[in-house]
């Protein structure tokens, strides 16, 4: 699938239906011309709903939607007979949508599991027939109820990458290689920045058939939180992540800051980011020799576990994985 197809991010107006309108009626039959009320009551709008759908990744199939309108609910009718509902709208998602109101931002729901349903915006309600307002004195009322409007709105459908690792870090610095080392994901790899300009998703192979979802997210520059280089088009898909795994090349010029770096820019995003677990695994250790490494290490924080990898020759690789499973593995407990 090409770049351009991953869409994450779509703005819709929708409309529920409204409820339709009480009857007035009154019972006549040829031996009964003066028949009590017997109106019926009006269907129910159609409510626009977002489900859950496993097969989906992205929210291109909605790209070109602008507008969604449920339908309108019918009319009541005689012999309080109800009128049809609307029919409801489901709008199909990737798990890890959300859905928000544009115009105040509220929060309505999220998706994170298959044929999960959120109501989004509910239909108007059916009004009530002239049946329900007959009483002791008022035996043939000529009135009901009429339908509910339905509500409306812009309503926001963006897309966050449901994965259990997370990988961070400035653009060339070896999350595209590791994923196509480590899984059957097939991303675009070159020597030049942002080659990954949408994220991919793979199944990580376990020990005893054991598996874990990885994600290359697109690199991060200094600045991204401000919306620099790819800005805060992607940095919301490491909220999601159970850990975050940042990778640095050894050839950078202070490992430590370019680290620090990267966890300032998601600090600035999201403060909450930095409750998550976080390893740093230090790229194409294939360049230096052991001794190298040892010296390099000694100059390293102990504030989380650092690991020399190299994804070309697959130094470090399964002891990486060991840590991510083991991670994981607290994240579960």
């Amino acid at each position: 699938m090409t770049t351009s197809n991953f869409i994450d991010y779509i703005k819709i107006y929708c409309k529920s239906g409204d409820g339709g309108s009480g009857s007035v009626h009154f019972r006549r039959e040829k031996y009964l011309p003066k028949g009590g009320p017997d109106g019926g009551d009006g269907g129910k709008g159609g409510s626009i709903i977002m489900k859950g759908n496993s097969n989906l990744w992205t929210l291109l199939h909605l790209r070109y939607t602008r507008h969604l309108r449920a339908d309108n609910g019918g009319s009541g009718g005689g012999m309080r007979s109800t009128g049809s509902d609307g029919k409801d709208i489901n709008i199909e998602v990737p798990l890890g949508t959300i859905a928000r109101d544009f115009e105040t931002g509220k929060f309505i729901g999220e998706i994170t599991k298959h044929d999960q349903e959120v109501v989004i915006l509910k239909g108007g309600r059916g009004g009530m027939g002239n049946d329900h307002f007959k009483t002791a004195t008022n035996q043939t009322p000529k009135y009901a109820q009429t339908g509910e409007e339905g509500l409306e709105g812009q309503i926001v459908f963006e897309l966050k990458i449901l994965a259990d690792v997370g990988l961070v870090g400035f653009p060339n610095a070896g999350k595209s290689t590791l994923l196509s080392v480590v899984s059957a994901a097939k991303p675009e790899i070159a020597n030049y920045p942002f080659t990954t300009l949408r994220p991919n998703l793979g199944i990580v192979s376990y020990r005893d058939n054991q598996s874990f979802v990885m994600a290359d997210i697109p690199g991060i520059i200094e600045g991204a939180a401000e919306g620099k280089g790819l800005g805060l088009r992607f940095l919301r898909h490491i909220e999601r992540n159970s850990i975050l795994l940042f990778m640095v090349p050894i050839d950078s010029d202070d490992i430590t800051a370019e680290y620090k770096i990267l966890l300032k820019e998601l600090q600035k995003y999201n403060p909450e980011l930095l409750d998550k677990n976080r390893i740093l695994a230090v790229t194409k250790s294939d360049m230096l020799d052991d001794e190298l490494i040892e010296e390099v290490k000694k100059q390293m924080s102990d504030e989380l576990p650092v690991i020399f990898i190299s994804s070309i020759t697959g130094k470090g690789v399964q002891q990486l994985k060991d840590i991510i499973w083991s991670a994981l593995h607290e994240e579960i407990k």
